[in-house]
Order: structure tokens, then C-alpha cells, then sequence
């Protein structure tokens, strides 16, 4: 069977679900080799074996962490030579879009970004993508080189499986355009201890209907009583209530949570382009007419400041 690469996105060895989620597919069209770069490559070789990763191929250097983008595309391209895989997928974070991309130029390939779901066919990979808004399913097939894929994260469940996860050094020439652009400095963004927005399996989000940045603590309590994300529409997001990192929509962040609940939020076509393949949609919302209604599978004709607060005890209620 052809193997796929697939590469990993972790931090310092901790494996992110995207990755799981990645493994998973990749069964479906071949053998999962993993390429693990930077700090902490080759202590993620245990969970990625576990998901399925008959190989993982490793390597560190400074310029991962110094550098931007480039010298993981020039690891990525080592490991297509290496290989010569059925494909290379990718996690559909922006830095991941943006390796994909430069890495199917480098190697004369297509590529095809934001899949949602992947299949083996007669003349390659098939992947499934939702375009315009989700009003659209499309399937595609790169037809020259070797196909890379991105692949939206909560777009399929995480299998684990045992395999022999088999360690090797992965040999790297980093190329002149590596060292390019420099990383000068970071800051880490304060912890809330919620789950990343784009791989979180609920997200609840809170559009102009709440009001105000104090009253986003509605949204809050609500969220971390379900172990949700918290999200925001593009109106309360520019209004200063809420960060634009939990923007939600065209111009944002897209998401797939399992539940999604929307509050506040009437439902214009920018966001729901980045929630409407969640798979259970809750939409809270005073206006009977507002737009969301026609996207969610259960709504609440109601004012968010009566029904939050009580959404939320109940749920406490019943966790006991």
C-alpha cells in the first residue's frame, strides 16, 4: 500500500487532535508516515503510533523555531523525496495553508485546500470540500504530481489504532530562502484553560445581541459549563467586546464543533460561512426572524439575558 505523509502540528511533543484527525484519513488512502519537526519531534512517535503512524520521521533544528515557515517546507520536501508518497496532508491552520502551498510549488504538484473528507479513488485521492458558505459540497482530485491536501480540523473522529510508529532521522538541507524571515519575538497568549477554538468539539458564541464585553461573561460561564470554546461573531468582535484571535466566520476562524450555539448572533452569510458545518447548530435569538433560524437544528425564541443564565444552571444541575 502507498504511504501518505502527514504532517504533524505539535508543541514541544504534545500532539494536537488535528494531527489524530490527519492519521485517521491518511488510513483510508495508504500508510501514515509521520513527519515530526522541531522540538519535541520524537517524543511524539509514541501517541502517532498509537493513531496509526507506521513511520515518523524526525528532525530538530534552531531554524524551526527562529524562522518562519520555509524551513518545515523544506523538511516537508526532504520527506517527499524520501517517500515519494500518494500524498501529503496537512492540518488547515494558517501556517498549515501556507506550507501546503509553497510546498506544492516546490515540488510542480496541485493542491487542494479546507478538505473536509477524504477517499481513496482509482486515479488518486479524493477529497470533499464545502464551498460557498457550505451551500456547496465539491469533490476534487489533484491530477498532477503528488496530491496536498489540507485538511479542516473536527472533520473526522479520531481512531486510534496500533502501529509500529517506527523512528528515523529525517535528513534536512535547509535551503538559502530558510533563514528569510526572522522571528524576533513572542508572546504567549494568556491561558483560559478552554479548548483551541478550531478543534473544539463545542464552541459557544456570542454575537451583537450581547451587548457589551462585560456581558460576554454570560458566554463565558455558558462555555466553561459545557468544556466548550468561546467564539464571536465579526459585529462583536469589532465592537471591542471580544479578541479577533475567536473570531468566527469569512474573515475568522472556521470551525466544526460537534454543538455550536450561537448566541446573539443573527446569522449573516460571514458567519455562518465559518460554522455551518457544525454538526448540531443552537441558535439563541429574540428576533423569530433572524437568518440563524433557517441554519440551526434547534432554536430559542427568547432574550439571551433569560435564557443563558438559565441554560446554564440547568446544565450545572445535571452534571450534578
Amino acid at each position: 500500500m502507498a504511504e501518505v505523509l502527514v504532517y504533524v502540528d505539535h508543541v514541544d511533543g504534545t500532539v494536537r487532535k488535528s494531527t489524530l484527525e490527519l492519521l485517521t484519513l491518511a488510513r483510508r488512502i495508504g500508510e501514515p508516515v509521520a513527519v515530526a519537526l522541531g522540538n519535541g519531534a520524537a517524543d511524539t512517535a509514541t501517541v502517532l503510533a498509537e493513531h496509526g503512524a507506521v513511520k515518523v520521521l524526525t528532525h530538530d533544528a534552531p531554524e524551526y523555531a527562529e524562522y518562519l515557515v520555509v524551513p518545515k517546507v523544506d523538511a516537508l520536501q526532504a520527506a517527499v523525496e524520501a517517500v515519494s508518497p500518494a500524498a501529503v496532508l496537512v492540518p488547515s491552520s494558517d501556517e498549515g495553508k501556507e506550507i501546503a502551498a509553497r510546498l506544492a510549488l516546490r515540488i510542480g504538484s496541485g493542491l487542494i485546500t479546507d478538505a473536509v473528507d477524504l477517499e481513496a479513488g482509482d486515479e488518486g485521492p479524493v477529497a470533499t470540500q464545502s464551498v460557498f458558505a457550505a451551500a456547496y459540497s465539491t469533490k476534487s482530485r489533484v491530477c498532477k504530481g503528488v496530491p496536498v491536501i489540507t485538511v479542516k480540523p473536527n472533520s473526522a473522529a479520531v481512531e486510534a489504532t496500533t502501529a509500529a510508529g517506527t523512528v528515523e532521522a529525517l535528513p534536512v538541507a535547509f535551503s538559502e530562502k530558510a533563514t528569510g524571515t526572522k522571528v524576533t519575538g513572542r508572546t504567549p497568549r494568556e491561558s483560559t484553560e478552554r479548548p483551541e477554538l478550531t478543534e473544539a468539539a463545542i464552541v459557544v458564541s456570542g454575537g451583537r445581541g450581547v451587548g457589551s464585553a462585560d456581558d460576554f461573561a454570560l458566554i463565558e460561564t455558558l462555555a466553561d459549563s459545557l468544556g466548550a470554546a468561546v467564539g464571536a461573531s465579526r459585529a462583536a468582535v469589532d465592537a471591542g467586546w471580544y479578541p479577533h484571535t475567536n473570531q468566527i466566520g469569512q474573515t475568522g476562524k472556521t470551525v466544526s464543533p460537534q454543538l455550536y450555539i450561537a448566541a446573539g448572533i443573527s446569522g449573516a452569510i460571514q458567519h455562518r460561512a465559518g460554522m455551518q458545518t457544525s454538526r448540531t447548530i443552537v441558535a439563541i435569538n429574540k428576533d423569530a426572524e433572524a437568518p440563524i433560524f433557517e441554519l440551526a437544528d434547534y432554536g430559542v425564541v427568547g432574550d439571551l439575558f433569560d435564557v443563558v443564565p438559565a441554560l446554564t444552571e440547568q446544565i450545572k444541575v445535571r452534571k450534578g
